[in-house]
């Protein structure tokens, strides 16, 4: 399992998590043995240990489901382990699925339409996410669009585990594009939707340093990244918000709302699309608060 770091500064995450490569190496070996449900039940104790020991990231989720689920002590707690549970889960999907370890993985569609018109418009968009179900999966099951796919992507994850999961998965059915701390990757952004492919990113989490939007979420304000909503104004895409949420052991239901277009965009600031965003967002962590994946004090 990995977690996010919290910034000690602020809520700011560093692009950063925590795992080992022996972690992974024992769940992968699981996998390949005997499935994927023994590695789910090997989870249930690693998800026990993580809620027992990892006081800092607990804290901060337990904040999300007090204040702004306004969960009672109890249910929070509960919450706090279904969480961590769940999180495992993606973790073990994502290597299982690009893999080839498990099959019998089912999805449920809904507003898949809208990235079809999106890839055969051939004008490109902008797929907006945020920390909450599982991207990467979302990522390789889109390659049904019959489109190129790049995911941005903080490189944060260390380099031996990088490296041993490359080996096992094998590549991506995406492209990745990196954050980069010059901005470099801004052509790298503007070249794929010139060539009329579909970009999605994360739109939840900021660096230290980098500029920020506040508006409410939850009933409290909070600070996102500028970036992927000036990003939309001035490169004159389609935006669309899309989510790939666990809905079972093998199922994972995936929803895309209909795309803003580029002259509805024109005509409003970045903050207009960063609300019809947090709308999206708050109604995801809702219907599923055990799939909140943002392990540091999101509010101020």
């Amino acid at each position: 399992m990995a977690v996010g770091s919290k910034q000690p500064a602020g809520q700011a995450w560093e692009g950063k998590s925590k795992g080992s490569r022996a972690g992974y190496g024992i769940f992968i070996w699981i996998l390949r043995r005997f499935g994927i449900r023994p590695a789910y039940l090997l989870l249930r104790f690693v998800a026990f240990y993580y809620f027992l020991s990892s006081w800092k990231t607990s804290r901060a989720v337990l904040q999300f489901y007090r204040l702004g689920l306004q969960m009672n002590k109890i249910r929070a707690l509960r919450m706090l382990y279904r969480n961590y549970f769940r999180l495992g889960q993606t973790l073990i999907d994502k290597v299982a699925v690009m893999a080839g370890f498990a099959g019998g993985f089912q999805s449920q569609s809904k507003g898949l339409e809208h990235l079809q018109a999106l890839a055969a418009g051939g004008k490109g968009g902008l797929l907006l996410s945020a920390h909450v179900g599982n991207w990467e999966i979302a990522g390789h099951f889109l390659q049904k669009l019959n489109v190129r796919i790049n995911l941005v992507m903080f490189d944060g994850e260390h380099k031996k585990i990088k490296e041993y999961l490359a080996g096992i998965t094998g590549p991506r059915a995406f492209n990745v594009i990196v954050i980069q701390p010059d901005n470099s990757h801004i052509y790298q952004l503007a070249a794929a939707l010139a060539r009329g492919e579909l970009i999605g990113m994360h739109a939840d989490r900021y660096l230290e340093g980098s500029k920020t939007l506040t508006l409410p979420f939850l009933g409290r304000p909070a600070r996102f990244p500028e970036g992927p909503f000036l990003l939309a104004a001035k490169l004159r895409v389609p935006v669309t918000f899309v989510f790939a949420m666990k809905a079972g052991d093998m199922t994972y239901r995936f929803s895309a709302t209909p795309p803003i277009q580029p002259e509805q965009i024109k005509n409003t600031a970045p903050e207009a699309v960063l609300q019809a965003y947090i709308s999206e967002v708050e109604n995801k962590v809702r219907e599923y608060p055990d799939q909140w994946f943002n392990y540091f004090p999101f509010w101020s």
